[in-house]
């Protein structure tokens, strides 16, 4: 099927220094995933022009492509050389087959492969009707917009250009983009070739997390029918021209928008280079690519380095899934405890158990229920002072904590919470995850009792040695407060101290980073 093959059994020991094929407009495909889809396999060729057709060999592992030209199928293999692709997180390895053609007619089991390059035809010549939605979504309005408005909501991560690129490139080829903070939410507007592309992309992704529990996509058609980009940097883009300015004059992210990822230092690490994110169609920058000929969508190789942020929740987007066990450092030894560490990382996942080292007890290991609650967690945490030190996470090596055998001598450093009634993200899709905020010196106060006055509660915080510098009831509803103490920190050892403290008449406190200042 294949130059290589040609020989029979001695194939395999002349895999490395093959013969190159010449050019065919016919590509071979090995060593793919076996379950990944037609689709899957059509949106690889789909950046570089028309696919006309598709043969599966599931059996081996292997595929074979047909693009309309050999121009399209050459730009292929020259972007895919230095770079490879991945499907479902697997390398795909792609040559020229020596076939000029695929003769599929007669082929029995070819009637997927045929729909599913219906499909893409259909939407990439406009003729979509799209399933889902009632009968007369199918037609495009006339003069509907190639542009969408796009709003981020639970933003828990940084959401950059790239990564907007990446997404909304499945649907059709991106022209241009703009990022902007409005109203203290992070938008976009993002400019089609086509309003047929503009219409797929809102049915499909409206509504969807980009990350899990979180980076919400809010998506609406804009007035506007076209874009106007004045600079390509990490702001605003446009695709179609490369020799625009970068422009130095703009703020890079308004202050609100940076405060909501924390103090520089908490996001520093993980989120190197832009947000962590490899730049223009994400592949690693080693490769130094600049992909100006490809203006389209690379399928499903988006976001080859999630791993810093944990898993997409977008289907066929998914990350290396990292790892939920955190190594906690520089913790002060006399002060900190098992249940303490429960607390303070319970704010940003569900905490199943912790262990402070036995030998050296400034260390610990936390084990989140995820890994990107793992990393909610460490983005948020990691740099912030507790008990006088600046506390370190990062991703651990072990996989998991290990409880003490029996008669185990263990001081009762280690605790497995995975039944605790404190977690605050048991229920799916519970209000909790939107109000992940990072550590601030206000704290939110909610499940107080009708009894309980102003001065209680601030008693309470000046007991547990805090400095109280304001307070305020809610005003709708006496439930709930807010309290700013004197520092971060404290604000911290007050969460750790008084979350579930008891307030009497079957009430327990329950405390959490606000994202509002008194």
């Amino acid at each position: 099927y294949s130059c290589y093959t040609s020989n029979g059994n001695d194939s395999k020991k002349f895999k490395r220094d093959r013969p190159p094929c010449s050019p065919s407009r016919v590509l071979h495909l090995r060593k793919i995933p076996c379950d990944v889809t037609e689709a899957e396999i059509i949106s690889l060729g789909l950046p570089f022009g028309k696919v006309t057709n598709l043969l599966m060999l599931k059996g081996k592992s292997q595929a074979f492509l047909e693009m309309a030209s050999e121009e399209a199928a050459v730009t292929m293999v020259n972007y895919y050389t230095p770079v490879t692709p991945h499907l479902r997180s697997q390398p795909v390895y792609i040559q020229y087959s020596n076939h000029r053609e695929l003769k599929t007619d007669n082929l029995p089991n070819q009637a997927r492969a045929q729909a599913a390059l219906q499909a893409v035809s259909a939407v990439q010549s406009g003729s979509l009707a799209l399933s889902g939605g009632p009968s007369n979504e199918g037609t495009v309005l006339p003069g509907q917009s190639p542009v969408l408005r796009i709003i981020i909501e639970n933003l828990f991560y940084p959401v950059t250009l790239e990564v907007l690129h990446q997404i909304f490139s499945k649907f059709g080829t991106v022209l241009k983009i703009i990022t902007f903070t409005k109203n203290n939410q992070f938008q976009a507007l993002l400019q089609y070739a086509d309003p047929v592309n503009a219409h797929y992309a809102k049915m499909a992704l409206d509504g969807q997390n980009i990350y899990n529990a979180c980076c919400t996509l809010r998506i609406d058609f804009s007035k506007l029918t076209s874009l106007n980009v004045k600079y390509n940097n990490d702001k605003s883009r446009d695709f179609t021209r490369l020799d625009l300015p970068t422009g130095d004059g703009q703020p890079s992210l308004e202050p609100p928008m940076a405060a909501a990822f924390g103090a520089p230092g908490i996001i520093s690490s993980p989120y190197a280079g832009a947000a962590g994110f490899a730049p223009a169609i994400g592949f690693p920058q080693a490769t130094g690519l600049s992909v100006p000929a490809v203006p389209g969508a690379l399928g499903p190789l988006t976001i080859t380095s999630s791993a810093v942020t944990g898993r997409m929740a977008i289907p066929g987007a998914s990350g290396i899934p990292g790892n939920s066990v955190l190594l906690v450092t520089n913790l002060n030894p006399d002060l900190i405890t098992p249940h303490g560490l429960f607390i303070l990382f319970g704010v940003y996942g569900d905490v199943h158990r912790v262990k402070i080292m036995f030998n050296k007890k400034e260390n610990a290991l936390v084990q989140m229920a995820d890994a990107n609650q793992a990393q909610l967690a460490m983005n948020h945490l990691s740099g912030q002072r507790l008990y006088g030190k600046v506390l370190r996470a990062t991703l651990s090596k072990h996989q998991a904590v290990q409880l003490p055998r029996e008669g185990q001598e263990d001081q009762g450093l280690t605790k497995d919470f995975s039944n605790s009634p404190l977690h605050r993200f048991k229920k799916p899709g519970s209000k909790n995850f939107q109000n992940i905020f990072p550590p601030s010196a206000t704290l939110h106060l909610s499940n107080i009792p009708p009894s309980v006055t102003v001065d209680d509660l601030k008693n309470l915080f000046i007991e547990a040695g805090c400095s109280v510098k304001a307070f305020k009831f809610f005003q709708k509803d006496r439930k709930m407060a807010l309290i700013q103490l004197g520092s971060v920190e404290e604000a911290i050892q007050a969460l750790i101290e008084l979350h579930n403290h008891d307030l009497g008449e079957n009430h327990h406190l329950r405390v959490s980073f606000s994202k509002s200042t008194i």
